[in-house]
């Protein structure tokens, strides 16, 4: 069984409909990786199944629950956790203080402490007591990553974690998901990179306008059909 699964999921902005039908799953101890071009409504996805946008009865489950109509907070208690697109600290706290808000409302214990996310990320530990957004924008990332991490997870939810990041510091991020997968996180990688989602991933979902258009796993997948996928097939 899915550890947590879209069923026939669809979202909407006012009228304008940004998901139509969409149908993804990741199980225990998976990475998948969602690809696609601009617009294609892979961050609608992230947004529906972390609670921040609201979802149909039935259309998100998580643990065999239905999970679609719980607001953001609770999914998050729940055992899912997003790091969001453009990082989004909190600028009035230090590095150590955004950690800590990711451990707000955990229940109980887990692998992700202060110092189990200072061993993934020793930059952070020296950086503890600066200001967030004084970082870097790859150290920024990778306090949101930290940060998520704190609610010890299931499924981790990382949209875009190597935007606008140079190629050094996006194989700095990239290094740490092998040790979160060892924690025993689920990860659900929204990129547009496809060599680095293809590098990274169990299996490969890629969207366009709203709707899963290919699904495999990364050695299945040639590049005619990843590019007919991506961006509609050429006549």
């Amino acid at each position: 069984m899915a550890l947590l699964q879209t069923i026939a999921l669809t979202a909407h902005y006012g009228d304008f409909q940004a998901l139509f039908g969409v149908d993804i799953e990741v199980s225990e101890h998976e990475t998948i990786a969602i690809i696609g071009a601009n617009g294609a409504g892979k961050t609608t996805l992230m947004r529906s199944i972390a609670g921040v946008l609201k979802n149909a009865a039935g259309a998100v489950r998580f643990d065999g629950v239905d999970v679609g109509t719980l607001p953001a907070e609770e999914i998050v208690t729940q055992g899912v956790a997003m790091v969001p697109e453009g990082r989004k600290l909190f600028p009035s706290l230090s590095v150590e203080e955004n950690l800590l808000i990711g451990a707000y409302g955990r229940k109980g214990g887990g692998y992700w402490t202060l110092d189990a996310i200072y061993d993934l990320f020793p930059i952070l530990g020296d950086r503890r007591h600066n200001p967030g957004t004084a970082l870097s924008g790859g150290q920024q990332q990778m306090v949101a990553i930290g940060r998520a991490l704190m609610s010890n997870p299931r499924v981790l939810l990382c949209d875009e974690i190597s935007l606008g990041l140079a190629p050094v510091v996006i194989k700095d991020i990239y290094r740490a998901v092998p040790k979160i997968k060892k924690s025993g996180a689920s990860l659900i990688v929204v990129e547009q990179d496809i060599a680095q989602a293809l590098a990274v991933a169990d299996r490969v979902y890629c969207m366009m306008e709203g709707r899963v258009t290919l699904t495999g796993r990364p050695e299945s997948l040639n590049r005619d059909a990843i590019h007919d996928a991506y961006f509609g097939a050429s006549k």
